[in-house]
């Protein structure tokens, strides 16, 4: 029962993660916590565990949704690349931060995390991009495949750094990281959409590789339960990359809000009653 339970995690989480850019782990790292503490078909979930196979598992997603859209020919790899520089080392420490959570404590930033997510997602529509960069020093062009050209730019610095924060939070709780690059791509640097979840995409596979890593080494890696994960995630992340090229995701972005409220509600409360 334990294999079929994660094989359907993990298919749900590379759908929704690939098809809005944010990796997967919002739903792997919960889901994980739920069936570790509230049933018996999951053993041994700590904090620990959890972010370190949603990060395994983040790889497989990465890779699988990036191959997608390398073949749309919608990732921006330079950019990628330069997103990686900062994302690579925030994820390493966010990684060894992790290890001085328990359970309370990652409940409640985890909680408030999902909730300043759904947030985020609940407003990104409404936001002006910003304008400020139109005339950055690193300037880039990029034509999709129905011929439309898109100008953006940003100073590779800032764009590093706050790939650096992404990369930390994604260390910390296991998540991919897009749910936060993605409005940062779209409303400061003034990325094409498709192009900024590709891209976050191609991000969310170079820095899971360095944060997994990191939790590999740590002993933070539930093998048996990544294996499970990992064909459920492999084929949901390429289900999610098509549905994109296909689909308005914006029906799934909202029930996603709710969701990650919820669950973030659900986490705090678990937080302060113990």
């Amino acid at each position: 029962m334990e294999w079929i339970v994660l094989i359907c995690i993990g298919l749900f989480a590379g759908t929704v993660g690939s098809l809005v850019g944010l990796g997967g782990g919002v739903i792997v790292v919960p889901a994980l916590i739920y069936f570790g503490t509230y049933t018996s078909w999951l053993e041994n979930i700590t904090p620990q565990t959890a972010v370190g196979t949603s990060l395994m598992v983040m790889i497989f997603t990465g890779l699988s949704s990036t191959l997608s859209y390398l073949k749309h020919k919608t990732v921006d790899y330079k950019s990628g690349l330069i997103f990686f520089a900062g994302a690579g080392p925030g994820s390493i420490i966010g990684a060894w931060v992790n290890k001085y959570l328990n359970m309370e404590d990652f409940n409640l930033y985890f909680g408030i995390f999902m909730i300043v997510m759904a947030i985020i997602l609940m407003v990104r529509n409404k936001l002006k991009p910003i304008e400020k960069f139109k005339t950055a020093s690193f300037q880039r062009e990029f034509t999709d495949p129905s011929g439309e050209t898109f100008q953006y730019g940003y100073p590779p610095l800032v764009g590093a750094l706050i790939a650096l924060v992404v990369g930390f939070t994604s260390g910390l709780f296991g998540i991919g990281g897009g749910s936060l690059m993605v409005p940062a791509m779209i409303l400061i640097f003034l990325f094409p959409p498709h192009v900024a979840v590709a891209t976050s995409m191609f991000m969310v596979f170079l820095s899971a590789l360095v944060s997994s890593g990191t939790h590999v080494f740590l002993g933070n890696v539930k093998w048996l339960y990544a294996l499970a994960l990992i064909p459920g995630a492999w084929f949901g992340a390429k289900l999610g990359s098509f549905l994109n090229t296909k689909l308005e995701s914006k029906a799934l972005v909202s029930v996603l809000r709710i969701i990650l409220i919820l669950i973030g509600i659900r986490l705090i409360y678990q937080s302060i009653t113990g």
